[in-house]
């Protein structure tokens, strides 16, 4: 018996719509265990675009207002260079702060548009030679009160404890959606199973008149396919949500300098919302296939 799509189509909405609150609870426990999982991903990608700064040891950066003269700028030059407390120190331009500003907001293009190389401060990042907490403060807190300086921020221990803190809570979200999805997967299957159950004789006729194996299999198949992707779906509108309001909003926090580049481009959540679906079609299919493997004896 040839396979049809429009058969399949058919067999498979009916099967969805005849077990609706099954359909229901296999689609809600999918999207939650993804949606955590996705907002997991998001959140490492978040906080490793807010701390590349201090990579390399930096742990104060110096910002320069953008109106300080040269005379100033050479000054706290100057000072950085010759001051045996500082291991190195590296000099970001305003052009330089551009691009960096450009490619944190690259899916912002609007406000791009509203801001020059002009607007943005240099600055130095500077490696000290001790990284003790204390001497750090007491080093950068020097440069605060200088002329031409606009403003100094640590890193210190806060930056360690943001990644620390952010990774926890990232493992924790990962843990807690691989168990949902596992639970997931074991729903779809049970959702299958009780299908199978309530069109057995349905099952035996289409045997007798020569169905084939794939026929009969393929709709339950596609039951689970749906209920993972319908899912997904959901968990992807979720991550776009966490993306717009949450993440961004810490970006946006005035009182947060230390994540003023806790940033998700569009790139990233694109890519990580790819990695949801698939991961959503594959337990539906897995549990399904389960199913029809040992509980379909065809």
């Amino acid at each position: 018996m040839a396979l049809k799509i429009s058969y399949m189509l058919k067999e498979t909405g009916t099967n969805l719509v005849r077990r609706i609150s099954l359909t229901i609870a296999a689609i809600l426990t999918i999207s939650i265990s993804l949606a955590l999982f996705g907002s997991s991903l998001l959140a490492r990608d978040g906080v490793a675009n807010a701390t590349q700064r201090w990579e390399g040891g930096i742990e104060f950066v110096v910002w320069m207002n953008p109106e300080a003269d040269a005379d100033q700028d050479a000054a706290i030059r100057r000072s950085i260079e010759e001051s045996p407390a500082v291991a190195s120190s590296t000099y970001v331009s305003q052009e330089e702060a551009f691009e960096e500003f450009r490619e944190m907001f690259a899916d912002s293009p609007e406000l791009i548009e509203a801001v020059e190389a002009s607007d943005l401060p240099p600055s130095y990042r500077v490696v000290p030679t001790d990284p003790d907490a204390d001497v750090v403060v007491e080093l950068g807190s020097q440069f605060r009160n200088q002329p031409g300086v606009r403003d100094v921020v640590f890193a210190s221990e806060a930056i360690k404890d943001i990644q620390l803190q952010a990774n926890r809570i990232s493992n924790g979200l990962l843990w807690v959606s691989i168990a949902l999805l596992i639970a997931s997967a074991l729903l779809i299957l049970n959702t299958i199973v009780v299908a199978i159950g309530a069109r057995r004789q349905e099952i035996e006729v289409m045997k007798l008149v020569g169905a084939s194996n794939w026929f009969i299999r393929l709709p339950f198949m596609l039951e689970g396919l749906v209920h993972g992707l319908i899912g997904a779906g959901f968990a992807v509108l979720a991550m776009w949500g966490v993306r717009n309001w949450v993440i961004d909003g810490f970006s946006r926090s005035q009182s947060l300098a230390l994540l003023e580049g806790l940033k998700v481009n569009n790139a990233e959540l694109i890519n990580r919302s790819l990695w949801v679906l698939a991961i959503g079609v594959a337990v539906g299919i897995v549990g399904s296939a389960f199913a029809v493997s040992t509980k379909l004896d065809v």
